[in-house]
């Protein structure tokens, strides 16, 4: 079950857009979506997310379509987190958008770094919820085992033990980035000695930047259509006519509602598109939500500190677009470049843009 607030304030993202890619997301996950359920509210409920009529609607929906998981479409404070798991007495899985993102992204990691990363936004994101995961063991429910004498429950002695090492393992894995990110930093600093041009590939996730690269640089980068598919950066190099040569550098995909703990996690993987010279800013030119999507990259790039770059949008997948569509979108964005990474439609002129901005 999928289950979101409609606040009313997001201008560009109606409720129903949030819902379908959060379907993608839960589908992504290899979840089958059975339903949805939505109220407005002018915020989410401190404590149920929902208003208590609406939980119980929640209640009766994933009992009669059989659904053992409900996913929230944004991230569940843990004192909503620990709530709901009681309201449902542990029947359904409470899962908010962020844990699924971590979820996917921890799935699809396949580098030293990448792993790293994504294990370390998990261990951040579980800490501060660890009190509700050990409510059935704490002092109230155990007063009659413990002892008259005993300050703390077993449940207490449990939960102080688990955040203990979850701090140590987080203290442990921040180390080993920051190891990685050295080893990051000195080859970024090679490629800043050799004063080549550095592009840097951002935008939505699906956006087709795998593919893009693949085709201006003849990489052989995995490009799956699904969400978040490849997380490492991957840097090409890029000739031009003139013999002059640029790197091309691929990035996680950006979603709606990223996550701040892979933000903040994928620090050092992000801190390409703060040294880029160029942002090539992808889009999905057939998405129905494309003006949506390119403000949650924007929002993005201002968390960065990079929203002021240079930027060129490109407007991938434009085969998918009738001439009408096509001519609609290069007249709503002066400048952009339309083309078709997979069939190779408008490469050569996104080339001669590159030649012409890296020169």
């Amino acid at each position: 079950m999928l289950v979101g607030v409609d606040t009313g304030k997001a201008e560009l993202w109606s409720i129903a857009d949030s819902l379908d890619e959060l379907a993608r997301l839960a589908e992504t996950a290899d979840l089958e979506v059975v339903g949805r359920l939505s109220q407005k509210l002018a915020a989410p409920q401190n404590v149920t997310y929902l208003g208590r009529g609406k939980v119980d609607e929640l209640k009766d929906l994933c009992r009669s379509l059989k659904a053992d998981v409900a996913i929230f479409d944004d991230e569940l404070s843990p004192r909503q987190e620990s709530t709901l798991t009681r309201e449902f007495d542990d029947k359904v899985m409470i899962v908010d958008r962020t844990a699924l993102i971590l979820s996917i992204f921890a799935d699809h990691a396949t580098s030293r770094e990448g792993k790293l990363q994504v294990e370390l936004a998990q261990l951040e994101y579980e800490l501060p919820r660890l009190r509700g995961k050990w409510s059935h063991l704490t002092k109230e429910k155990l007063r009659g085992g413990t002892g008259s004498g005993t300050r703390f429950g077993a449940g207490e002695s449990q939960l102080e033990s688990d955040r203990r090492m979850i701090r140590a393992r987080i203290t442990m894995l921040k180390g080993k980035i920051a190891a990685v990110e050295r080893e990051r930093l000195t080859q970024r600093s090679r490629r800043q000695a050799s004063r080549i041009f550095r592009i840097v590939l951002v935008g939505y996730t699906n956006a087709g930047k795998s593919t893009l690269l693949n085709r201006l640089s003849a990489a052989e980068v995995l490009a799956y259509d699904k969400l978040f598919a490849t997380l490492d950066a991957t840097t090409r190099r890029i000739g031009f006519e003139d013999g002059h040569q640029a790197t091309l550098t691929d990035t996680v995909g950006f979603i709606n509602k990223l996550p701040h703990t892979l933000v903040a996690s994928f620090k050092s993987t992000l801190d390409e598109v703060r040294e880029a010279d160029l942002l090539l800013h992808i889009v999905d030119a057939a998405s129905p939500v494309a003006r949506a999507q390119i403000a949650s990259v924007q929002e993005v790039l201002l968390e960065l500190g990079a929203e002021k770059k240079p930027q060129l949008l490109v407007f991938n997948k434009s085969d998918e677009l009738d001439p009408a569509d096509r001519a609609a979108v290069s007249a709503r964005w002066p400048g952009s470049v339309m083309v078709s990474a997979l069939k190779g439609d408008g490469i050569d002129e996104l080339r001669r843009r590159l030649l012409v901005l890296s020169s």
